[in-house]
């Protein structure tokens, strides 16, 4: 790495002023918390000149506008977290040191995880590439460069996390954990239903293991109620958010909700589409209607 690339120290710490945003209401009513891994749409100048790619082909990794979708969460009574800064420069949804080591201008400590499935596919903590498959660094990184966007971006979206869920089942006797996400409408060249239509949502519970079945079951019968195609854990059945939280045996459930842009996103473009509202407000019908779930049925 030249000394032009390791000079760009601004890179490092491009979100610490404000990695996360929690969207509170008044008081907690509903033993709910929501949180929004990928919508982060803030793409700092030194990250952009690091990329070899333009800024719409780094935002098809995002999982855009999924902030709005789930806007209503707090008027309900629920926090909704969202992490500020773009799934392309960090995925919050991966272990904390899920890392390829092609990407990387030295060795890498024993305790990263350099073999995972999904570092395999170019899609660790730090992204080798976008959905589409292109790669997005010009250059090899640093190690340093990733522990700080762990240290600065990714602890305190967990650290954030991990109290609303604790204060939740504190108060409730059980938390209940939506990890909102979208997904393209087509498969892309490293999942295994690579070039194929996609159902309108996915629900994850990594197969009944990080939440009571009556969760999942209510919200798939919510769903198809409002009109939806619904499919469970495939292609996706939930990542490291799920595995970290999704513990029903201690009263922590966590479920994945996965929703095909098609419905509201021009996905070339990342610009919404004239179905964006409805689809919002079918969305707000299905938290109004989770809002009475009730708790003592987990």
């Amino acid at each position: 790495m030249d000394s032009a690339v390791s000079a760009r120290k601004v890179s490092l710490r491009p979100y610490e002023a404000e990695p996360v945003r929690v969207q509170a209401p008044p008081t907690q009513r509903i033993p709910f918390v929501f949180a929004s891994p990928h919508s982060g749409a803030f793409y700092h100048p030194s990250f952009l000149a690091a990329s070899r790619l333009d800024p719409v082909t780094l935002r098809r990794s995002e999982d855009s506008f999924i902030d709005e979708v789930f806007a209503a969460a707090p008027t309900l009574g629920a926090p909704l977290l969202l992490a500020l800064f773009p799934r392309a420069y960090l995925d919050p949804n991966r272990e904390p040191y899920e890392l390829d080591a092609q990407m990387f201008a030295e060795p890498l400590p024993p305790f990263v995880k350099t073999r995972s499935e999904r570092v395999r596919a170019g899609f660790g903590t730090i992204a080798r590439m976008v959905s589409t498959g292109a790669e997005i660094y010009r250059e090899r990184l640093r190690f340093a460069e990733a522990e700080a966007r762990v240290r600065t971006l990714y602890e305190p979206y967990h650290n954030t996390l991990d109290a609303l869920v604790e204060a939740t089942r504190s108060k409730f006797g059980a938390a209940i954990v939506i990890d909102c996400h979208s997904m393209p409408s087509i498969g892309g060249p490293s999942d295994k239903d690579a070039g194929r239509q996609r159902t309108d949502i996915v629900l994850g519970d990594r197969y009944g293991t990080s939440c009571a079945p009556a969760l999942t079951d209510t919200a798939e019968r919510t769903l198809k109620g409002l009109g939806f195609r619904v499919a469970r854990n495939d292609p996706y059945a939930g990542a490291h958010t799920l595995i970290r939280h999704g513990r029903p045996d201690e009263g922590v459930h966590a479920l994945q909700i996965e929703i095909n842009r098609a419905l509201y996103l021009d996905e070339a473009k990342i610009a919404k589409l004239a179905g964006f509202a409805d689809l919002v407000r079918r969305i707000t019908s299905f938290l109004e209607a989770m809002s009475w779930f009730d708790a003592s049925d987990l």
